[in-house]
């Protein structure tokens, strides 16, 4: 797996229509022909939304809760990212794993397997203020992502992300690659890196009626990470005794995996990643967002979140 060693931070590019980090958009081009085996188990979320816990969780399953092998390589080479890229980062895509986060697709879906096989992706979703806090300092700490600025800016940006531009024939029709689906331009100020979150979970949830989708909640998780495991479990189709499920959920926890070198990717280079701005793993709580929002971007986040979503019927919880 190459380590792409360049230091340059260029602006956002966009992958059929979701504006990324210009490194990750190239990363995907191999992908443009992966094809998933029907096995395969793919792990898609929205950034800062439960991405290393969920692969945590897998990997120990699929090694049935053995923690020297879940210690034999950092959590992004487990379980790497496919569109991973960039100076400091494993490039992925050359080896794509039968376990990884699914590169981002703003209808929300995945290439087809043999014989049209659609693979099983587990998809996890985080109450919008909390993914936004979390994404703020996330995004102070990792230098390949666009300064965020201010709080305040980065909500405003957050909350008004689109998708990405016009993609149909004629507005990809200049700039555009012959052969990939990928166009890169300076991007609006008003752009967060992965796009619209509210595009994101309700693409993903409606695709859950009728696709291999198990869509789980980050909140649901800190309630109850026994019960959400077993959800896990029975959805791969893999059974371990009781108190292997217990280990599991035991090493899974945000206090075993601060600490945790092989999770808390304080082993990324500090050049790219700095954790003295900001842990990687922050909090891990649910209603943190109250620390942070004012109640006037309280007030106005609500009236802006109820008419983004109005039509979905995702049942997200603020606070515990």
């Amino acid at each position: 797996m190459e380590l792409v060693q360049d230091t340059s931070c260029p602006p956002l590019a966009y992958v059929k229509g979701v504006p990324l980090i210009k490194y990750f958009a190239e990363a995907i081009e191999p992908l443009q022909s992966f094809q998933a085996w029907p096995d395969d188990l793919l792990i898609s979320t929205y950034p800062r939304s439960g991405t290393t816990w969920v692969s945590e969780i897998l990997d120990m399953i699929y090694q049935g809760g053995d923690l020297e092998k879940c210690c034999r390589d950092p959590i992004y080479l487990r379980v790497p990212f496919l569109e991973s890229g960039g100076p400091g980062t494993p490039s992925a895509a050359q080896d794509a794993p039968a376990c990884g986060p699914a590169a981002p697709d703003s209808a929300g879906s995945e290439g087809e397997g043999e014989a049209g096989q659609v693979p099983r992706v587990v998809y996890v979703a985080r109450n919008a203020k909390d993914v936004a806090v979390s994404y703020y300092y996330f995004c102070k700490m990792a230098k390949l992502h666009p300064d965020p600025c201010t709080w305040d800016s980065f909500l405003e940006k957050f909350m008004d992300s689109k998708g990405g531009p016009d993609c149909s024939e004629e507005g990809l029709s200049e700039g555009r690659s012959a052969n990939l689906r990928l166009y890169c331009c300076l991007l609006s100020p008003s752009l967060v890196s992965y796009g619209s979150r509210y595009q994101h979970v309700q693409a993903w949830w409606e695709l859950s009626c009728t696709h291999p989708v198990l869509c789980l909640f980050y909140e649901d998780m800190k309630e109850d990470p026994k019960r959400e495991t077993e959800k896990i479990l029975e959805f791969v189709g893999c059974s371990l005794p009781a108190e292997t499920v217990d280990l599991i959920v035991q090493y899974t926890s945000f206090q075993e995996m601060r600490k945790n070198p092989m999770t808390d990717s304080t082993t990324l280079d500090p050049e790219h990643v700095d954790h003295t701005v900001s842990p990687f793993m922050r909090k891990g709580m649910v209603g943190d967002w109250k620390s942070t929002f004012t109640v006037a971007q309280n007030e106005h986040f609500d009236a802006h979140y109820a008419e983004k979503m109005a039509s979905c019927s995702l049942p997200f919880r603020w606070q515990l």
